[in-house]
C-alpha cells in the first residue's frame, strides 16, 4: 500500500490517503497506523494544495557511513557497528517544502539521498529475524547536512538538524524488500547519487534490531539508513547547495521527493 498525507481545499486539516495505480488518491479515516478505512472520497493529485510529512515522528534516528562506496569516497574506514546520530524532529518537512540555507552556515550545505524506514509498532530488543515485522513501511528522505558545522562541532547533531534539513515523503510504501532498492539524487535534473541499498554495510533488519537493543523504537520513529556515494563534499570541486537548486530523491518502488533550496529568510 502507498500512503500519502496531504491537504486540499476540502481537507485543510490534512488527511491520509491511498495512492492508486491510476494516479488518484482514496481518502482514509484516521491516522497512518490505524486500520485502513476508506471514506469513499477520491481526489486527484491536482486537488492537493500541500503535502504534509507522512508521519510526525517521536524520534529521528540516522546512520552515518552506511554505504561502502560512500565511505571510500570520503576516505573513511567502514564502521564496525552502526554509526548513530540523531536529527531534531523540528527539521522534518514535506515534499514540496523549501530547504532553507541557514544564515549562520551558508556555504557548505550538502545533499544526501536516503531510504527512510518508518517504525510501525514499539520495538525493544527484537531479533534481526523479527525486525521486519516492526517496519511499517519506507519513504524517501533527504539528510541535508551543513558540512562546516559537522566538521567543526566534532559531532553531527547540529549540522543535521537545522530547520528544513529533514525532508521526507511524499509516500510511505508498505511491503517492500529493502535489500536492493535503487536510491538516486537528482540535482537540477542531473544525477548526483545512484546506488542500490545492496551496498549498505548494515541492512534494514540489522539496523532495526541493533537500535532496538539500545532504545525503544516508538511507532512513527524514522530511521535514515545512510547515503550512497556522490555527495557534494566529495566532488572535485565540491558541489554544495545554493538557492534555486531543485533536489529530487528517487527510490525505486517508493516515489520521488522534491524540494527547492531557498536562501535564509
Amino acid at each position: 500500500m502507498k500512503f500519502v498525507r496531504f491537504e486540499t481545499a476540502k481537507h485543510s486539516a490534512g488527511v491520509y490517503g491511498l495512492a492508486t495505480e491510476e494516479g488518484s488518491i482514496e481518502v482514509l479515516r484516521g491516522g497512518l497506523f490505524d486500520p485502513v478505512e476508506k471514506t469513499g472520497q477520491t481526489v486527484s493529485k491536482s486537488d492537493i494544495t500541500r503535502y504534509l510529512p507522512p508521519v510526525d515522528p517521536p524520534n529521528v534516528l540516522a546512520i552515518g557511513r552506511n554505504y561502502r562506496e560512500h565511505a571510500a569516497e570520503t576516505s573513511d574506514v567502514l564502521p564496525s557497528a552502526p554509526l548513530l546520530f540523531i536529527k531534531a524532529t523540528s527539521c522534518i518537512v514535506a515534499h514540496g517544502d523549501d530547504i532553507v540555507i541557514p544564515a549562520i552556515a551558508p556555504d557548505q550545505v550538502d545533499y544526501e539521498a536516503e531510504l527512510v524506514v518508518v517504525i510501525g509498532r514499539a520495538a525493544k530488543n527484537v531479533s534481526i529475524e523479527d525486525a521486519p515485522a516492526y517496519v511499517f513501511g519506507c519513504t524517501c528522505g533527504h539528510d541535508v547536512s551543513a558540512r562546516d558545522c559537522q566538521q567543526g562541532d566534532g559531532q553531527w547533531a547540529r549540522a543535521k538538524s537545522f530547520d528544513t534539513f529533514g525532508p521526507v515523503g511524499p509516500y510511505v510504501v508498505t511491503g517492500l524488500d529493502t535489500s536492493a532498492l535503487r536510491v538516486r539524487m537528482l540535482l537540477n535534473g542531473e544525477t548526483m547519487q545512484d546506488q542500490s541499498t545492496g551496498d549498505m554495510v548494515f541492512d534494514v533488519p540489522y539496523l532495526v534490531s541493533y537500535l532496538s537493543r539500545a532504545m525503544t523504537l516508538l511507532p512513527g520513529t524514522l530511521i535514515f539508513t545512510g547515503t550512497p556515494s556522490g555527495v557534494g563534499a566529495a566532488r572535485k570541486p565540491p558541489r554544495f547547495l545554493k538557492p534555486g537548486d531543485v533536489c529530487e530523491v528517487e527510490i525505486a518502488g517508493v516515489g520521488t521527493l522534491r524540494n527547492t533550496v531557498a536562501a535564509a529568510r
